[in-house]
């Protein structure tokens, strides 16, 4: 059993944590307006899951996910991640998060900025790419035919060990994309963002198998 700790509580963190109980994990979320605001959720997703503070859950974690927007990456709280294994579903849009010029230019992807804020960390990119209702419906256990996969992008050898294990626990496999520098493979509006799961109207979607998701990794680009 590993304990998950979450940054951020939206619709990806949340299908996270649906999966991770579900999967026998214990999590603990957070978000930017305190415990008491996560009750309800708490609640409905049992004995397994708690509620606390970001830095809390930060400490908290075996592995960390983090779902915020971009603009928020100047908050979280380093010193509790450092030396953690930490899961980075955030994906930059200027609509929401303004324009922040390294991203517009492609000087950094959005993983490598928030490596800048939380320096310490083992950072993994994962789940930014699926629509959070085809990632609770596709889930599948090991070996059972249509299992999908999702792509990973991390510098370190030990953090992307640690999330393929916790990824192939609630129910996907993984297609490992390279370091932090080649994840913008996966950012929006690739075709690996969202497409090989099928369209938005499906909120079923429809497996993703290895070689689907290497040739849109492959044909994203710049």
């Amino acid at each position: 059993m590993t304990t998950v700790g979450f940054i951020g509580s939206g619709n990806i963190g949340t299908t996270v944590a649906q999966l991770a109980v579900d999967a026998g994990h214990q999590v603990v979320l957070s978000n930017s307006r305190g415990p008491d605001t996560l009750a309800e959720t708490v609640a409905q997703l049992g004995l397994r899951a708690s509620a606390a503070t970001s830095e809390e859950a930060a400490a908290a974690g075996d592995i960390v996910v983090i779902s915020v927007p971009v603009k928020s990456f100047p908050h979280l709280p380093a010193a509790p991640l450092a030396g953690k294994t930490v899961i980075d579903t955030c994906n930059y849009g200027p609509e929401r998060d303004g324009h922040i010029p390294e991203l517009d230019s492609n000087a950094l992807t959005s993983s490598e900025l928030l490596l800048r804020h939380i320096p310490d960390a083992m950072l993994v990119k994962a789940f930014n790419n699926i629509f959070y209702k085809h990632l609770l419906s596709l889930a599948r256990p090991a070996g059972a035919a249509g299992r999908s996969f999702l792509p990973i992008a991390g510098d370190s050898t030990q953090a992307r060990a640690a999330v393929t294990k916790f990824i192939d626990s609630i129910g996907y496999s993984v297609v490992d994309a390279g370091p932090l520098t080649d994840s913008w493979r996966q950012a929006t509006g690739t075709p690996v963002w969202g497409t090989p799961y099928g369209p938005y109207s499906n909120e079923k979607g429809q497996p993703a198998g290895e070689d689907a998701i290497r040739a849109a990794l492959t044909a994203a680009a710049r």
